[in-house]
């Protein structure tokens, strides 16, 4: 189903006072902002946004909250997260480093 049918099938409900103005404009907005999010500039922009409110954790960490912080920026457990570091560190040899960066760089959570 393309936008002008859904539009046309919200406009419909609205007529037979199956949805208020209020309701049709709301659902409106949302179909629209749906459609525009296809868009590459404003998903960038969304993701940059999102990537913007990870902050290291006081409150769960070992060293710098890194691992804290990943878990609740990405809904994963803390540990994984601190699993992942060390096969990194141990596998591959830049886990530590990645871990290091990662603590220089993002702010601490207020």
């Amino acid at each position: 189903m393309n936008i002008a049918d859904e539009i046309q099938r919200l406009h419909d409900l609205h007529q037979s006072g199956a949805l208020t103005d209020a309701e049709f404009a709301q659902a409106k907005a949302k179909l629209l902002g749906s459609q525009t999010s296809g868009n590459p500039d404003q998903t960038l922009d969304q993701t940059l946004n999102q990537l913007n409110k990870f902050r290291r954790s006081k409150s769960d960490q070992w060293l710098g909250g890194i691992c804290g912080g990943l878990g609740k920026f990405t809904g994963l457990e803390s540990w994984v997260w601190r699993l992942l570091f060390v096969l990194f560190t141990f596998y591959f040899g830049f886990g530590l480093l990645a871990y290091v960066l990662a603590w220089i760089f993002v702010p601490e959570e207020a």
